[in-house]
């Protein structure tokens, strides 16, 4: 019976250890069979627009109202790249079976997903196709993602949050007081300009719980959101239970939680959109951002803020040089430098890789018409991560700076007000004072108001590279906007010079028989800091006693007998 009973119990457990060993194979095989089929993604390029069911003549097919309307003040004109796909090369890519993710307008092309070599045969074959490029791998993948790994935030202890209070006329800023502050944006806010009628687009990894924090209560019971899209998975969208880093972003801009946190464009409207991969780094993420861009553009936004950037990727043989980065060579830096000749302010940070073997600044940061973004701390100095230049072929970058070290955000998990730093922050902190500066002066250019930007900052006669122009000064840009430029003649019958000056203008007249009545100097609210009269024939005038003016600009308005003509000058 012992004997029996022990035969059996060891015939049971040969058993289990066999059942166990077939499932221990089965699972190595099932793995091993995943491994061989991963999912890749493709960049399908077409040869033209040929037969398009869609003109340049009727752009209201494809453009909103106010993306219309944005052109038209910018003086844009419709283009090929502005039409669609063709949709008839789209069916014919999915009829091969493959999924389709992302169509390209200015790109003329669509990424896919796909394991069917046969599939991509086929649509290598079609003669309205012009190539077929992988544009990604789950092979190799590290799951590490340069630009967010440099990234920090901690929480805000009670007792701090507590004591802060900082308010302005109209917005009890919290904790964000130093960061609006500091770039002069509460004097705009305070004037009515705080991002009301204007649209930002948000393009990012995720807005995890932005749906549910209070900091966004007034976003959507004031309808600020427009609506969101997934680039990443189309199929099956996931704005709001993936990465975490886009309610961050968010957070300095759109937040209104008075006493807490209010952002630099509470009143804003937003579109969140998803174009990067929290998962993975590859090259297919570019081209997300591109069709992302697109999709801004057409729906009438218009300022763009991306706290994204390019450099290295899972598959190496994808990674960008330092050459590359000259303004024309990355698909994201085409694309965005696209979106800005649509009109846009395209916002961008800089990048995290300040002090690293890289240390420059990553794509789409490096685009000429880009507006780059460097991170300084709660007191103006540089912050040691931020991204330097110049580009690869000598451009100054970053543009400008705002404060990315120190940053108050919300934190998504709790909905707490936290400390964060990158330059993910100091990006998002501009873009919303870019849509206040552009809501003073919608009928501006998107180059004039990030020239004004540029003019008013604290470097702005000497840029560098690790700050660019400065730290901006909001309000001066707005007077640079007003009151001097549209004063200013493209073309001044005098020379005034020094310029920038310390202690005294010289004016020299182009034409020797000009009878002058006064010359007046003017400060950016309009009001007349010096005047004095001449009323006789000068070739030259000078103007002394000046070296006690505060530095900024002013402008130098000279009365003849036939007209007023002006030149904006500089007090350094």
């Amino acid at each position: 019976m012992t004997s029996y009973s022990l035969d059996l119990h060891i015939l049971i457990k040969l058993y289990i250890m066999k059942i166990l060993y077939l499932i221990t194979i089965s699972l190595l095989l099932t793995s091993a069979a995943l491994a061989q089929v991963s999912p890749d993604k493709y960049w399908v390029k077409f040869t033209d627009k040929d037969n398009s069911p869609y003109s340049i003549e009727n752009p209201g097919e494809y453009l909103s109202q106010k993306a219309l309307d944005r052109r038209s003040i910018q003086g844009i004109s419709i283009e090929t790249n502005d039409l669609p796909v063709n949709p008839q090369y789209l069916d014919a890519v999915a009829g091969t079976g493959v999924t389709m993710l992302n169509a390209s307008k200015w790109f003329n092309s669509v990424t896919i997903f796909t394991t069917d070599q046969n599939a991509l045969n086929t649509i290598n074959s079609f003669s309205f196709v012009q190539s077929v490029e992988k544009g990604s791998s789950d092979e190799n993948s590290t799951s590490e993602k340069p630009f967010f790994d440099n990234e920090s935030f901690t929480s805000i202890p009670e007792a701090e949050l507590l004591k802060s209070g900082n308010s302005g006329k109209s917005y009890n800023y919290g904790l964000a007081y130093n960061q609006i502050d500091m770039l002069n944006g509460i004097a705009l806010h305070d004037l009515g300009y705080d991002g009301a009628g204007m649209t930002i687009a948000v393009l990012d990894a995720g807005f995890l719980n932005a749906d549910n924090l209070i900091a966004f209560d007034s976003l959507w019971n004031n309808g600020q959101i427009l609506g969101y899209k997934d680039f990443v998975n189309p199929q099956n969208p996931n704005i709001f239970g993936s990465h975490y880093h886009g309610s961050m972003v968010l957070s300095t801009m759109g937040a209104n939680w008075p006493g807490q946190i209010v952002g630099t464009a509470p009143k804003a409207d937003y579109w969140l959109i998803r174009s990067e991969d929290g998962e993975t780094e590859t090259l297919i993420e570019e081209l997300n951002w591109v069709s992302a861009a697109e999709f801004a553009d057409s729906t009438g936004a218009d300022v763009i803020n991306s706290s994204l950037g390019y450099t290295t990727f899972d598959d190496p043989s994808q990674n960008h040089t330092y050459e590359d980065m000259d303004g024309n060579t990355t698909p994201i830096t085409i694309g965005a430098d696209i979106a800005a000749s649509k009109g846009l302010v395209v916002v961008n940070s800089a990048g995290n890789a300040g002090g690293s073997s890289w240390q420059y600044i990553g794509a789409p940061a490096d685009g000429d018409s880009v507006f780059s973004i460097g991170a300084v701390d709660g007191n103006g100095n540089y912050a040691s991560f931020s991204s330097t230049g110049p580009t690869y072929d000598g451009r100054v970058k970053p543009n400008v700076v705002a404060q990315g070290q120190g940053s108050t955000i919300v934190e998504p998990w709790g909905g707490s007000v936290s400390s964060g730093n990158g330059t993910s922050f100091s990006s998002p902190i501009t873009a919303g004072m870019v849509a206040c500066l552009w809501q003073a002066n919608p009928y501006k250019r998107n180059t004039e108001i990030m020239q004004a930007i540029e003019s008013s900052a604290s470097l702005a006669n000497n840029p560098n590279d690790q700050l660019g122009y400065g730290i901006p000064d909001y309000a001066l840009a707005n007077s640079i906007l007003t009151v001097i430029e549209n004063q200013s003649n493209p073309v001044a019958d005098f020379a005034a010079f020094p310029n920038p000056f310390t202690n005294e203008i010289n004016i020299k007249f182009n034409d020797e028989e000009v009878f002058v009545n006064r010359v007046e100097l003017v400060d950016v609210t309009g009001k007349v800091i010096i005047k004095q009269r001449i009323d006789q024939i000068k070739q030259l005038i000078t103007l002394n006693n000046i070296e006690k003016l505060s530095a900024g600009y002013y402008l130098l308005k000279v009365y003849t007998n036939e007209s007023v003509i002006s030149e904006k000058v500089l007090k350094q």
